[in-house]
């Protein structure tokens, strides 16, 4: 199974959709980090008076835009996550080159299994990086202004949830990858992931509003496909000790105002571990 990790990690090393998503991800934390910095000076300069007011309007705005971060890098995770490991069987399968590994009496499970720890363990590393550089991007560029009062708890907690995200993806693209060729696999699965996109904005606007519907339509996108579910619990964790009522980013389109209960973390981890299960048992029967 080593050898099978090692090789995932040099594939995925070399393909450039990688490198492109790792340059674009450094453009994205520079960016990030000249309007935390440009927006840490507008607020010291308009609202250096430390009035109840004025704080409240702080902890809004740092609030809002580090969770408008952390929310645009989980897209960012998700799509490389989704491009990177849909076609890690099927174009192998079309291109004939797995015969050489299958030749070697090599289990299907041990390769699939270790397909899986090499793109799962490769993802986990980006995006904790991608996550930890936009929190310390926060803290050290915001300062007194822009910079969200954290402990350490809360950081690693939505950390774990972060994780989830690609790890999911991964066994939902190696099912897809496992069934259909790699450009079909890659369409199901951004589609799947828009709905799970709109349906989280859905049912946090439901929630805002207080709309039953809308927040049922945004249940049922979840139960279709639950990543969204785990950015808002990785928020939730992230912003609990928050103390403002404006914020956006525990309340509101970038966080949770309707929380996903620990029954729907539950589903969502049972979702990855069955589809991951179901492309072991396709691959196997497959005839290659």
């Amino acid at each position: 199974m080593w050898p099978i990790i090692k090789i995932t990690y040099r594939e995925m090393i070399s393909k450039r959709i990688f490198t492109i998503t790792v340059l674009m991800s450094l453009a994205f934390l520079l960016l990030f980090g000249v309007a935390t910095w440009f927006a840490a000076r507008e607020i010291r300069e308009t609202m250096g008076a430390v009035s109840g007011d004025a704080m409240m309007m702080k902890g809004f705005f740092s609030t809002q835009l580090l969770g408008m971060g952390l929310y645009f890098g989980s897209i960012i995770a998700a799509l490389l996550a989704i491009l990177s490991s849909v076609g890690s069987i099927a174009s192998e399968i079309e291109s004939h080159q797995i015969d050489t590994w299958l030749a070697r009496a090599m289990p299907r499970r041990q390769y699939m299994l270790g397909k899986f720890l090499g793109l799962a363990s490769m993802l986990i590393l980006y995006t904790a990086m991608l996550y930890l550089g936009l929190i310390a991007i926060n803290q050290w560029v915001g300062g007194g202004e822009m910079a969200v009062q954290l402990r350490a708890t809360q950081v690693m907690t939505g950390l774990g949830y972060f994780l989830l995200l690609p790890v999911i993806l991964v066994c939902v693209s190696l099912l897809m990858s496992s069934m259909t060729t790699t450009v079909t696999g890659g369409i199901f699965l951004i589609i799947l992931y828009g709905i799970s996109f709109i349906g989280g904005f859905v049912e946090q606007l439901g929630s805002l509003i207080h709309q039953e519907s809308l927040v049922q339509i945004g249940i049922v996108s979840s139960l279709i496909f639950p990543t969204d579910s785990l950015f808002r619990l990785s928020m939730l964790s992230l912003f609990e000790a928050v103390d403002n009522p404006l914020s956006f980013a525990s309340q509101g389109i970038f966080g949770t105002s309707s929380p996903p209960s620990a029954a729907m973390l539950y589903y969502t981890l049972g979702y990855g571990l069955v589809a991951l299960l179901i492309a072991i048992r396709i691959f196997q029967r497959r005839d290659v």
